[in-house]
């Protein structure tokens, strides 16, 4: 699952909380606005709508609070698109295991910060296409532990510190705009692909198709949709002709 120079993908989010799919506010427990049963079947549901990769986020796992990889090889099972999964994966043990039972790109957020050395151990066994490190912002400060932490460093600082060990792509997720569906700043995207060379993914706010125009021109090599296509706001057959463009 490799990111093309010439293609932005657009990818729907599949968020699972209690063994169902989610859509939060900002990653806030108790602001669920979709609540759907089987998100095996929502996944499949996008694959048959084009999607050409999905975004699986096990939100009980980042906050710590239950395991849903039974739901999440089930999942696995039943598409054939690629997946890039995150959520919770805070040993290196757990993250070979759901490179192991098929998840194509696994996203690794606290782990990445707190002890990059594993990055490093999981790119050069596994290759470094598939892994991702998620820099999640809040007030322009990297936030950890299910965006409950806040570091010291902006996004563009530890991309340019994680870079040197075998990162293959960078989730960048504006935590201010998450699930609010009031757009996006574009600044703090451009500051983190203009500081590294390596792939941006770019999730948080997105609403409109021109809010996916706006994000072509920032060089990111994918965006992750999430509550506007669930609502509606966005035709998910619309925002996949911005692939090509």
């Amino acid at each position: 699952m490799s990111f093309s120079d010439n293609k932005m993908l657009i990818i729907p989010a599949v968020d699972i909380k209690n063994g169902k799919c989610v859509q939060l506010i900002q990653g806030k427990p108790g602001t669920e606005q979709i609540v759907i049963e089987n998100p095996h079947e929502v996944a499949k549901s996008w694959e048959h709508k084009g999607a050409n990769a999905l975004h699986i986020i096990d939100l009980d796992g980042a906050l710590g609070t239950q395991d849903n990889t039974d739901v999440i090889k089930k999942i696995v099972d039943v598409v054939d698109v690629p997946i890039q999964m995150g959520g919770g994966i805070r040993d290196i043990d757990y993250a070979k295991k759901l490179l192991n039972i098929g998840i194509d790109r696994i996203i690794i957020g606290t782990m990445a910060i707190k002890e990059p050395e594993i990055i490093q151990k999981l790119s050069k066994e596994y290759g470094d296409e598939r892994i991702m490190v998620s820099l999640d912002s809040k007030d322009n400060k990297v936030v950890i532990k299910g965006w409950t932490e806040k570091t010291s460093k902006s996004a563009p600082e530890f991309a340019q510190f994680l870079d040197k060990y075998g990162v293959g792509s960078i989730l960048f997720t504006n935590v201010d705009y998450e699930g609010l569906l009031r757009g996006f700043n574009e600044q703090p995207i451009l500051d983190l692909v203009n500081a590294v060379n390596i792939p941006v993914v770019y999730s948080g706010g997105i609403s409109t198709l021109d809010d996916i125009k706006k994000l072509q021109s920032t060089g990111v090599k994918g965006i992750v949709v999430g509550s506007a296509v669930y609502k509606g706001n966005i035709d998910f057959k619309d925002a996949l002709k911005y692939e090509n463009l």
